[in-house]
């Protein structure tokens, strides 16, 4: 199989590859049980670096289109099953939000205990590879919705229950608070001491998991998300009163 070579003008050569090989996946060119080409072969074919490849794989992995099996390879997973009834378009307010949060607490706990349990070496290193590039993008400033939501999915992945990573993959940017609101800017916490305490929570949820300590990664990861909802629920309910106040002022 030959991918077309990425431009090179492109600022994301990891995003190129990731939809190159996609692509052969959805068009059945490469499908579930295939071995993906060799980081080598991929580095040829598109003319990018072995961390781009890496990169790109990650996603996939994250995604959970493909699995990487140590000493072996990278293959196609089977098609994530169909959700029916939730549909990401409707999360549009703070009560949504944080609706979405609570559906979240008892899916991403259970997630988290299976993924200590369950979670092979392979499965680990992507967690803590997505750990690893939220925290950097985090200190630049970047944006980081995008490597927030990889780093739950890869632990949804390393659950071993593809129902988990299909649901989460369903639900998208949504599962992430700040992809809808400013979550800093709603319950008036500092940027900057608002992700710092973000970073600890999933330190100690990979922590637990690293350790294989199910009962842990459960508490971290309730912990986690609870947090995200509690805060949104006061900022919610303050805005809600004073709103109230200049009702009764009018």
């Amino acid at each position: 199989m030959m991918l077309s070579p990425a431009p090179r003008k492109h600022r994301n050569l990891a995003q190129l590859v990731v939809a190159q090989l996609t692509e052969h996946i959805r068009s059945g060119e490469l499908n579930p049980g295939d071995k993906l080409p060799t980081e080598t072969e991929i580095m040829a074919e598109q003319g990018v670096s072995r961390s781009v490849v890496r990169e790109a794989i990650s996603r996939m992995q994250a995604a959970g289109l493909v699995e990487t099996r140590h000493g072996i390879g990278t293959f196609v997973l089977p098609p994530a099953p169909p959700i029916m009834g939730i549909d990401p378009a409707t999360v549009v307010t703070v009560r949504d939000v944080i609706a979405l949060l609570e559906l979240r607490i008892g899916l991403e706990t259970e997630a988290a205990g299976l993924a200590a349990a369950r979670r092979t070496e392979s499965q680990l290193a992507e967690v803590r590879t997505a750990l690893a590039a939220l925290q950097q993008a985090a200190r630049r400033g970047e944006d980081t919705v995008e490597l927030d939501q990889r780093f739950h999915l890869a632990i949804a992945q390393a659950s071993g229950n593809e129902y988990f990573r299909a649901i989460l993959q369903h639900l998208g940017a949504n599962i992430i608070p700040r992809a809808r609101i400013n979550s800093a800017r709603l319950t008036h916490a500092d940027p900057v001491a608002y992700m710092e305490q973000v970073g600890r929570e999933h330190e100690q949820i990979v922590d637990a998991i690293a350790r294989g300590d199910a009962e842990s990664a459960r508490a971290a990861m309730r912990l986690h998300i609870g947090n995200s909802r509690e805060r949104l629920r006061k900022a919610q309910e303050s805005l809600e009163a004073a709103q109230g106040r200049e009702t009764l002022l009018m």
